[in-house]
């Protein structure tokens, strides 16, 4: 039996003292020779850990965990667990009232059919027609049919006559009256063309088909664009109207996504007041964007994500929506380890949270109860992120500082009349321009982009008044082409 030499650790000193290595079986000795190697790779062992780590968890994105949208989530993303059962069956249950629809009032009936029986029933003698009940009344079940007529588009044709005349012998050509539109298409036309591109997201082909199949309207594809531009040209004043007015409201939600133009990256902005709503498509994610929308000196509240862009605004007059925190603290959660604990007490803080807003919403709780009820949610979410941003996991630990920073942004709702601890009002107002997007793939041009926003707008916030989109571009297409001043998007009041 023989006796290896001590070995050196990573600092180059002995790893035991000369005695207890010699008293060390030669079996062992050979074993810890082969392990202090190792120890040299000790820090490369953790830092490639939390790598590994960290690619794990970017892997495992998905909705429920980050601010992915949940059209992008992969086939081995966890499915939403269903709501528990109520024991029910399926279907209305008893003593629901059945929701029907509703009969039309008589001034909206444009025919009335009677129908009368000829023969009784029961002995099947004759009935004479128009004879009433015994009560002296007419007693009839309504049933009311509702058709389309067959579709087809009214065309006029103004002939311009020319005509010599007796004194001079020279020739006049008679001119289009005032009312009667330059172009070949009248205002309805043009504004059924625009709502079909931007408010139902149909491709041009699409447009031109559907006109012309539905409507009896022979289209070509580039009479499709060229409405949608004159449109867009019409419009331009009553949105730019609309957008004054951001700098005013007392409370706004933003949120902003990729729009690709012609192979580039823009991007797409919404801002959503109680009124109205504005998109704009620009070619930077950067604060200005908003900024210009809202005005530097803003002194509203605007609720919106952690983006960077919007951490120009004081956080006394941001609100930041719980709902992306959710799924961050759900994203810890999913990253196991340290940051698990940080995740789970977080998720159930944000419960209570939203469970003492929803009975505000629903009258439960008036301003100064939930206040009072929301106290105790706030200290112990304060606890919470100072022990957090102690963890070991460096993801928890920057969540945690970056929201201690955000601080007075996260409770504004509490206070503030008006104003939502989620930005879903935004999110909703986005999502038909995301559809847009993905079946459209963007646009090609600023011209393109400028029917994108304007339309989008209208869309919007004639939904928001409760407007019908057609009528109002109806009026604007006519007022355009006459000549006229455009009528504007915003109520007599506002």
């Amino acid at each position: 039996m023989f006796s290896m030499d001590v070995p050196l650790g990573p600092d180059g000193h002995p790893v035991l003292s000369e005695e207890i290595w010699q008293a060390t079986p030669v079996a062992a000795q050979a074993l810890i020779g082969a392990l202090v190697p190792l120890l040299a790779l000790g820090p490369e062992l953790v830092a490639l850990r939390a790598r590994v780590r960290d690619l794990e968890t970017r892997l495992g994105r998905h909705s429920g965990n980050s601010s992915r949208p949940p059209s992008s989530d992969p086939p081995q993303a966890p499915r939403r667990s269903p709501a528990p059962s109520s024991g029910r069956g399926r279907g209305a249950q008893p003593g629901h009232v059945a929701h029907q629809r509703a009969m039309l009032p008589l001034e909206r009936v444009d025919h009335i059919v009677d129908h009368r029986p000829t023969r009784c029933a029961h002995c099947a003698a004759p009935l004479l027609a128009g004879v009433l009940l015994s009560n002296d009344r007419d007693d009839f079940v309504p049933h009311q049919v509702t058709e389309l007529p067959p579709l087809r588009a009214v065309v006029t044709e103004h002939r311009l006559h020319r005509v010599a005349c007796p004194a001079c012998g020279q020739h006049t050509r008679g001119t289009l009256p005032l009312d009667v539109p330059a172009g070949a298409f009248g205002p309805r036309v043009q504004a059924t063309v625009a709502v079909l591109s931007g408010g139902y997201r149909l491709s041009r082909r699409q447009v031109a088909d559907a006109c012309g199949t539905l409507l009896d309207v022979p289209l070509s594809v580039g009479s499709v664009d060229r409405l949608c531009h004159d449109t867009a040209t019409a419009l331009a004043a009553p949105v730019a109207a609309v957008q004054a007015l951001l700098p005013e409201a007392h409370v706004v939600n933003a949120d902003e996504t990729r729009w690709p133009q012609a192979g580039q990256t823009h991007w797409l902005w919404v801002v959503v007041t109680g009124l109205v709503t504005v998109f704009t498509i620009a070619t930077s994610r950067s604060s200005r964007v908003i900024k210009d929308l809202l005005g530097e000196d803003y002194t509203g509240v605007l609720g919106s994500d952690r983006y960077a862009g919007y951490a120009w605004l004081n956080d006394a007059f941001r609100q930041v929506c719980w709902a992306h925190l959710k799924r961050d603290f759900q994203g810890l959660v999913d990253r196991g380890g340290a940051a698990k604990e940080v995740g789970v007490a977080a998720l159930v803080l944000v419960h209570e949270l939203f469970t003492v807003w929803h009975q505000y919403r629903t009258g439960v709780l008036d301003r100064p109860a939930l206040q009072g009820t929301m106290q105790p949610v706030h200290d112990a979410f304060d606890v919470l992120l100072d022990e957090g941003m102690r963890c070991v996991d460096t993801s928890a630990a920057t969540l945690c500082r970056s929201l201690d920073r955000l601080w007075p942004a996260l409770w504004t709702f509490v206070d503030a009349d008006g104003v939502e601890p989620t930005n879903n009002a935004a999110e909703r107002a986005i999502r038909p321009a995301v559809l847009w997007r993905k079946g459209s793939y963007g646009t090609q041009s600023d011209r393109g982009a400028r029917f994108v926003e304007r339309m989008l707008t209208v869309t919007a916030t004639c939904r928001q008044q409760g407007h019908s989109v057609l009528d109002y571009l109806t009026t604007v297409c006519t007022a355009a082409q006459l000549g006229q001043p455009v009528p504007s998007l915003l109520p007599a009041t506002a």
